[in-house]
């Protein structure tokens, strides 16, 4: 069959628009090159991927504020990305987008431990930004799994969280203020360096925003003091509806552990084929960690071993050490990647009340079962952030598409026990068409008309967040 031949309008507007990005850039900040291109065609999200018009990589909030005005003249679609580990398709481009990556942007612009922040570049990774204060005594407390890698900018966009969110918050609680350029290429500052701002919380708006309202350049981040001590415990259940229900009885006792995370047999045995942290033969095991003075380490994990107990477990153990303290803990940090030895997988992050957390992996479990799947379980029970990695073969017809329907079903039923779509891996392309289950006609159109204040032209992050129908719609209008 003989290939139609491209449109030379389109050549030529695609010419112009790299002509014009070349004359804002160094020449290295700039990629129009397919094969070179193609390192940005998806994020972690790997099903779905797409090749952008070009890439640029800026490394000043000017340089970001001149191409967002070239694209904005030119009427461009951008395409906002971080480090590319979003898992919802956050940073997905579109033929016709450009790729605004601020991985470069990444240099510590003040520290000021007395008011207890730091100012980054949003491209710094967010192990980096605890890694620029800890000799002084202080740390960054939200914490995703990919860590090492994940950038502010990301964590911003997704309000990201981590181990330790259940004590410390994600993201929008450890956010003090942010520069944001705008599509039409203006600067902004909301917030700063202070507990609050006046006005209207545009910051919470911000926060959580999946790139749809602007491109975060800086941020100011609070950072704490580190505890005097901390200390986890693992322990081993014979179930998972047991170990759900251990979960819940802990925060209806009254204690704040630092970190409450679960992991099933599926998970537990990629962990130790990859990892061989020594974690137990169980079906199900919880990672609690306390922090505070010794004494009251001591209290609280006396009152947690106590709630354990009524629920039988076949293994507790104690860190005595900070080596057993790591090797408890290694597991859990390994256990995405672990599970790469699995298949592919689609990793889901519905939130539910921890109430429901035993009901919830029981009925997955029933619903896997009918799809004919694997699923592993591993994440947040602490504050209910649910983490499914459906297992599939992307190389067997038809599996994707039944990967994404049970993901589906499982992300209705959080939404039915009370919670939501997503904790903190975003809407992105995964959960979009999903939006109609949690919101009604009037949700969505209050936030789409936030959506028509910051970019009323939606060229920001195209094909994101809200059902195609309703951008279809709305852009139309």
């Amino acid at each position: 069959m003989e290939m139609p031949q491209p449109d030379p309008a389109i050549l030529a507007r695609r010419e112009r628009v790299h002509a014009r990005l070349a004359g804002l850039l160094p020449p290295d900040a700039l990629i129009t090159d397919p094969a070179e291109t193609r390192a940005y065609e998806c994020d972690a999200l790997t099903a779905y991927r797409c090749l952008p018009l070009a890439v640029v990589l800026p490394r000043t909030t000017e340089e970001v504020a001149a191409v967002m005005r070239a694209c904005h003249d030119e009427g461009v679609k951008v395409i906002p990305r971080g480090a590319g580990t979003s898992l919802a398709g956050g940073s997905l481009p579109t033929p016709d987008a450009v790729v605004l990556g601020v991985a470069r942007m990444n240099a510590v612009i003040e520290t000021d431990y007395t008011n207890r922040f730091i100012r980054v570049q949003a491209g710094r990774t967010n192990l980096s930004v605890t890694g620029a204060v800890e000799a002084e005594g202080f740390f960054y407390a939200p914490d995703p799994s990919s860590q090492l890698a994940c950038a502010i900018a990301g964590n911003i966009g997704m309000n990201s969280g981590g181990a330790h969110c259940l004590k410390y918050g994600v993201t929008t609680n450890n956010l003090l203020g942010v520069t944001m350029v705008t599509m039409a290429g203006e600067v902004v500052q909301v917030g700063g360096p202070f507990m609050d701002a006046p006005g209207l919380d545009l910051l919470g708006v911000i926060c959580g925003s999946e790139g749809q309202l602007g491109v975060v350049t800086e941020a100011w981040l609070r950072i704490l003091p580190k505890p005097e001590g901390a200390r986890p415990v693992l322990m081993g259940f014979a179930a998972n509806e047991v170990a759900g229900a251990c979960v819940a009885d802990i925060i209806k006792g009254g204690l704040l552990p630092v970190a409450i995370e679960f992991m099933d047999r599926p998970c537990i045995v990629a962990t130790e084929a990859f990892a061989k942290a020594g974690y137990p033969d169980c079906e199900a095991l919880l990672i609690v960690e306390v922090e505070g003075s010794p004494a009251e380490i001591d209290e609280q994990l006396a009152r947690i071993k106590a709630i354990a107990a009524r629920h039988d477990p076949v293994a507790y153990r104690e860190a005595a050490s900070e080596d057993e303290a790591k090797r408890i803990w290694l597991g859990r940090k390994s256990a995405f990647g672990a599970m790469g030895q699995m298949g592919d997988y689609i990793c889901l992050d519905g939130t539910i009340p921890v109430s429901e957390l035993a009901f919830v992996l029981r009925r997955i479990g029933e619903l896997t079962e009918g799809y004919g799947l694997r699923v592993a379980n591993v994440f947040h029970a602490g504050d209910g952030n649910m983490h499914p990695l459906i297992i599939f073969n992307a190389n067997q017809p038809g599996d994707l598409e039944k990967a994404e329907a049970l993901g589906a079903d499982i992300l209705k039923l959080c939404v039915e026990v009370g919670g939501c779509l997503t904790g903190e891996h975003g809407v992105g392309v995964e959960k979009r068409d999903l939006m109609s289950v949690q919101f009604s006609d009037d949700d969505m159109e209050a936030q789409l008309r936030v959506k028509d204040v910051f970019d009323p032209g939606w060229l920001l992050n195209p094909a994101k967040v809200f059902p195609l129908y309703v951008t279809a719609s709305r852009r139309a209008a």
